[in-house]
């Protein structure tokens, strides 16, 4: 008899077989897109998806209470919504202490549709360990995947399905309008990645706001108009944006985590984010109209007591996948169109979604995975604990600060210009300043976290991102916000005992840099304004600044557990 080879008898070996499982559909958190490519060709009776939810992601970085639900309330949805199709799901369901496998075994041909099973559990708390887990019970002859949001985690997953000698199938990810193939071809040759250029390219190939070959009105962005503050009349009215109360079954996760993970940082008394497609799309028009017609003017201002403005509150329904980009794309173009929407406010808004947004996706995969280990700035300050509290006598830093932990939210501007720039200016590890902004915030997927942050906001990258790193005084929080009325530290003041922290850090962040900033052309003006202090004074500055760390550095308050692997 011929001998069978290697390759032939492992092709035998996955061929589909009566009663296997042909496709293991693997879902993960953020990729519960209805539309998904990886159901193109889904047979219920050959096919199963796998989902599952795992200790691990909430312990890989700290999670915020309110990331943790948002996430396992948007993907228990999503079960049901995949359920009620009648397709086969396996779920892993945490519960308050370990988790229940559900799974509904393929029909046999000769049998009735099956009832639900309890299956095996015996992976442990990580994506990897409990997809081993299923493809030794399950046999399934391929993996069919969306890469996921998250360099690390389509490592191992990749690697689990190698291992088992399972084919690892990748499926087109049609939620995001830019390929990581396409951007590497936009950055091929380029010595620097500029936002201007992708976003002018992308309106070009899109059509959006364009009038034939030429961008609408006459300019391809409006920030000029885009950069109010409210002044001291504060910004008055603005409606409130649609809430969505817990549903049973979000309720029930609410109660799973407060009882799971009620140490991890925040609050859930104020959830009602949206966790289904429909509730995303009525998020979508409640903001079109009640403010984005004034989003463009205002989006940069911050006011106490006034966490949503005029802001959508659409970043996490999109980053989780129940709303497409293009959908809210084409929606903002037609309320311009119509008269609804004045051009700056829905140019602004598109920037963000078809420019920024596309943008930062594609730096990540294309420099990754060292991207992640860059720290241009050489930064060594560990992160203040407060961050993970709220409790600081910084007036500003405690207003983004619990805000950010009551709501898991803060718009861009908190994001960048109080709590990023004082983890620049102070020096924090630009691994830590990651780590946390990807634990509490409900819309943070690593694709666009981690660009936003080792990029944007702390310049780590070394100008990849951002052509300069973005450092203010306090004199910027007090024109952009009321944060500055009834605190102790006075935005003007460098030294001395009333100095505001941020400006103090500003003019020695100068100072420790100059020589690398002298040669930044859009950070000249700056370095030739902190020419005008004499040696006396940057000493004094410096020495200032030195204390601040020492306090902040023998802080005492709650640190987060090490990452876990997986």
């Amino acid at each position: 008899m011929k001998a069978t080879d290697p390759a032939t008898a492992t092709r035998r070996a996955n061929a589909p077989q009566p009663g296997r499982c042909r496709r293991l559909v693997l879902v993960l958190g953020d990729q519960l897109d209805d539309d998904s490519a990886v159901f193109d060709g889904f047979d219920p009776s050959r096919d199963r998806i796998w989902m599952a939810e795992v200790a691990g992601e909430a312990t890989h970085v700290w999670n915020s209470q309110s990331r943790i639900a948002i996430f396992l309330a948007s993907m228990r949805h999503f079960r049901d919504r995949l359920r009620a199709r009648g397709w086969p799901v396996a779920y892993r369901e945490l519960q308050t202490t370990g988790a229940t496998w559900t799974v509904e075994p393929l029909p046999d041909r000769a049998t009735q549709a099956p009832t639900p099973s309890s299956g095996p559990d015996d992976g442990g708390e990580t994506l990897a360990g409990q997809l081993r887990s299923a493809l030794g019970h399950l046999r399934p002859s391929e993996v069919h995947a969306v890469d996921p949001g998250e360099w690390r985690l389509r490592r191992e997953l990749q690697e689990v399905a190698a291992a088992a000698g399972i084919p690892w199938v990748s499926c087109p990810d049609r939620h995001f309008i830019c390929t990581p193939e396409e951007f590497a071809r936009h950055a091929r040759g380029r010595k620097q990645l500029r936002l201007e250029y992708f976003y002018r390219e992308q309106r070009q190939r899109t059509g959006l706001l364009m009038d034939g070959d030429q961008p609408l009105g006459g300019q391809w962005n409006y920030d000029a108009e885009n950069r109010e503050s409210f002044g001291r009349e504060g910004p008055g009215f603005v409606p409130v944006p649609r809430a969505f109360p817990p549903d049973a079954v979000t309720r029930g996760v609410l109660d799973l985590v407060r009882e799971r993970f009620g140490s991890h940082p925040g609050a859930l008394d104020r959830f009602d984010w949206p966790v289904t497609p429909a509730d995303a799309e009525a998020a979508l028009d409640d903001f079109i109209d009640h403010r984005l017609p004034e989003f463009g003017r205002w989006q940069d201002a911050m006011w106490s007591g006034e966490p949503w403005l005029h802001h959508s509150r659409l970043s996490a329904a999109m980053n989780l996948k129940l709303l497409a980009p293009r959908r809210v794309l084409a929606a903002v173009e037609a309320a311009h169109r119509s008269g609804r929407v004045p051009l700056a406010a829905a140019e602004g808004f598109i920037r963000q979604i078809l420019g920024w947004r596309e943008y930062v996706r594609g730096v990540y995969w294309h420099l990754m995975p060292g991207y992640l280990e860059r720290n241009g700035l050489g930064a060594d300050e560990p992160l203040p604990p407060f961050f993970w509290t709220g409790e600081t006598e910084f007036n500003c830093l405690r207003h983004a600060l619990r805000q950010t932990l009551d709501l898991g939210y803060a718009h861009h501007i908190q994001r960048l210009m109080v709590t990023g720039l004082f983890t620049l200016l102070l020096g924090v590890r630009p691994r830590e300043v990651h780590a946390w902004y990807l634990a509490v915030y409900v819309d943070a997927v690593e694709w666009v976290e981690l660009p936003n942050v080792l990029g944007m906001s702390q310049y780590a990258d070394g100008g990849v991102m951002a052509s300069k790193p973005y450092v203010a005084t306090g004199k910027y929080i007090q024109r952009m916000s009321n944060y500055c009325q009834g605190c102790r530290f006075d935005p003007a003041q460098a030294t001395g005992p009333k100095a505001c922290p941020f400006t103090t850090l500003y003019w020695d962040f100068l100072s420790r840099h100059r020589a690398a900033l002298a040669k930044n052309p859009r950070m000249s003006l700056q370095v030739r304004n902190l020419e005008r202090s004499t040696p006396e004074q940057l000493a004094s500055i410096a020495s200032q600044a030195g204390v601040l760390r020492a306090s902040l550095r023998a802080a005492v308050g709650p640190k987060p557990p090490a990452p876990t692997a997986g």
